[in-house]
């Protein structure tokens, strides 16, 4: 066998080392279950791209996430990074969120101004997102009528959907607050 021949074989089996330690070796046996909890019910880190394959971005109403894909590629143009913070939620999560604020907050009726309850939220129906960060926020409260995307309460600056008329109207006035919105009530 020559040289070259030996240097080949030698070559090719450390990749085969290397192929092989990696397939099998450095691969986690199980997901931690944080991370199936966080991703099957709906929790994103906060600036998750809106093109990101998680459920909290993938389960949005296919028309939002176009028209949100579109105003993040405009806003990227004016160099401010759109991201999403929440979208699509379980009811499960949906019913964690309002628990934490309720206890937060101190009441359920508090609670309500901030997170809608289970059933009644938007985003348990993929018809919301909570974008981040603050300069995107404000991005879209500038130039989100031109895709459609309009800020639905006052106090919650970064919270959007989809009113497509917005695109050749206005976005209708915003409530106060979730409790003023005829969805929320059950």
């Amino acid at each position: 066998m020559s040289r070259i021949q030996h240097t080949r074989e030698a070559v090719l089996a450390s990749l085969l080392v290397v192929v092989a330690l990696g397939a099998v070796g450095c691969r986690p046996t199980s997901a931690p279950a944080e991370t199936s909890v966080v991703r099957g019910y709906g929790k994103v880190a906060a600036g998750t791209s809106v093109f990101a394959r998680v459920p909290a971005v993938a389960n949005l109403d296919p028309e939002l996430l176009r028209a949100l894909r579109a105003a993040a590629t405009e806003a990227a143009r004016d160099g401010v990074d759109l991201g999403v913070n929440s979208g699509w939620r379980s009811a499960r999560y949906q019913q964690h969120l309002f628990d934490d604020a309720a206890e937060r907050f101190g009441s359920d009726e508090e609670a309500e101004r901030w997170v809608a309850r289970p059933g009644t939220s938007v985003h348990e129906a993929g018809d919301a997102v909570d974008v981040g960060p603050s300069s995107a926020a404000a991005w879209l409260a500038e130039h989100g009528a031109a895709f459609g995307l309009c800020r639905i309460y006052r106090n919650e600056p970064w919270h959007y959907e989809l009113r497509a008329d917005a695109v050749t109207e206005e976005c209708p006035p915003p409530y106060a607050d979730p409790t003023e919105d005829p969805r929320m009530q059950q």
